[in-house]
């Protein structure tokens, strides 16, 4: 079992870099074709609309990384510190034709350690925020606001509200790749002041089970009105609410 431990308070912003070393193998095969149609529907007509560049946030295995550069013809700026999800972010890009691979650039580094400066008119947050220690999440706005230019839109998808009165089982797709069959769940739970997300995978073939692993991750809380006013202190300003109330529009109005 991989547990993945909050950062201590005297490092903000840095999340342990390898805390996905399981869930790598597993997330194209069980989550992305569903994440990316959602990526598509909550952000595209956003990507479209930059002019300078798009800024992907905790990048994972690319998913908001590719649809902006399928539907953009700006760089892009994929952020993505976990070795274990840059891996298959840098085979999906290998995969693209250089008219695509020239205009997008990888940092392995948090934001506050890439030194970016106005390089983006559209940041993304997607599936990212959630998993930040209060302390680390509020750090990631100023590196935000620096790698905007001036109006700049950022688009976060917002963590849970609220505390879960009760422990939840979502069942992941099961996948056939070849002769296995691939599956697992997702159980969350309260714990304190966090929300316990435990991930169990497994790989069934011949009849049996012939894999398992599981692997836990942390998640804090934070209503939309907590994010507005954290946004608040660093020059951000609320858009209009979209109709998908998961995601969070800010503008950028400090010069």
């Amino acid at each position: 079992m991989t547990v993945v431990n909050p950062p201590s308070a005297g490092h903000p912003g840095r999340e342990r870099r390898d805390a996905y070393a399981i869930s790598a193998e597993f997330y194209d095969v069980l989550q992305a074709e569903r994440d990316e149609i959602r990526v598509r529907s909550l952000y595209r007509d956003d990507v479209r609309r930059a002019r300078v560049g798009v800024l992907d946030v905790g990048a994972g295995t690319g998913r908001v990384t590719l649809m902006s550069l399928l539907e953009s013809r700006v760089p892009v700026h994929a952020v993505e510190p976990a070795r274990s999800m840059r891996t298959p972010l840098m085979t999906r890009l290998a995969s693209l034709g250089a008219e695509l691979t020239t205009r997008v650039t990888v940092h392995p580094h948090p934001l506050d350690e890439a030194g970016l400066q106005g390089v983006a008119d559209v940041a993304v947050c997607h599936n990212t925020v959630a998993c930040l220690h209060p302390t680390s999440r509020r750090a990631l706005w100023p590196a935000v606001a620096e790698a905007l230019v001036p109006t700049g839109v950022l688009l976060v998808q917002l963590p849970p509200a609220r505390l879960p009165s009760r422990r939840t089982t979502h069942l992941l797709p099961v996948r056939t790749v070849g002769r296995h069959e691939y599956g697992g769940r997702m159980v969350t739970s309260a714990d304190e002041d966090r929300i316990r997300a435990r991930f169990d995978y497994w790989v069934r073939g011949d009849g049996r089970v012939l894999r398992r692993h599981d692997e836990t991750f942390w998640m804090w809380p934070a209503s939309r009105a907590e994010m507005i006013a954290e946004l608040k202190e660093e020059g951000f300003i609320a858009l209009p609410e979209r109709p998908d109330p998961s995601v969070l529009a800010v503008r950028l109005a400090r010069p």
